[in-house]
């Protein structure tokens, strides 16, 4: 038998094709190691980070079986209390507070202006829409400032305050 017999030969087109598929199912079991194993290792380190950055559920995480107690980690609604450069200190939910990182990339948006970063001030009520990073902040990709809240006399105590 020659060199082109064995090419052209069924069994050999076969053998070939196996070793091929089984080459790409390495790959794509090595890819899906790999990706596990980095969403492992930043759930481990935002877990790490969490009661520092979000002040966590109240009676820790075991506490509240229903879940009622934790925070949302992709986006914050509430008021600016700080502006330190590139981070954002807002207070949110249950008065917690979430530090939000701002890159040039963030969209800000007060009504349909797109403004920048310097002109956000404190006491601003704003909702942000990102992502956690491996330090537990959210890397906010759009800040949008809602307008101030009115102001209404209250009854009870004919003082005016904010809803």
């Amino acid at each position: 038998m020659n060199t082109n017999n064995i090419l052209e030969s069924k069994l050999f087109k076969a053998i070939i094709l196996s070793i091929a598929v089984l080459i790409i199912l390495v790959f794509v079991f090595g890819l899906g190691v790999f990706v596990g194993t980095k969403k492992a290792d930043f759930s481990f380190r935002w877990a790490d980070q969490y009661h520092r950055n979000f002040g966590g559920p109240q009676r820790g995480f075991f506490g509240d079986i229903m879940g009622n107690q934790f925070t949302n980690s992709n986006g914050v609604f509430g008021q600016i209390l700080k502006i330190d450069g590139q981070i954002l200190i807002i207070k949110g939910r249950g008065n917690a507070e979430k530090s939000i990182l701002v890159s040039d990339k963030t969209s800000i948006i007060r009504q349909r202006d797109n403004i920048k970063l310097f002109d956000l001030k404190t006491d601003d009520i704003v909702v942000v829409i990102g992502e956690p990073n491996d330090n537990g902040q959210i890397e906010a990709k759009l800040i949008r400032v809602l307008p101030p809240p009115p102001m209404t006399l209250r009854p009870d105590t004919h003082k005016f305050h904010k809803f």
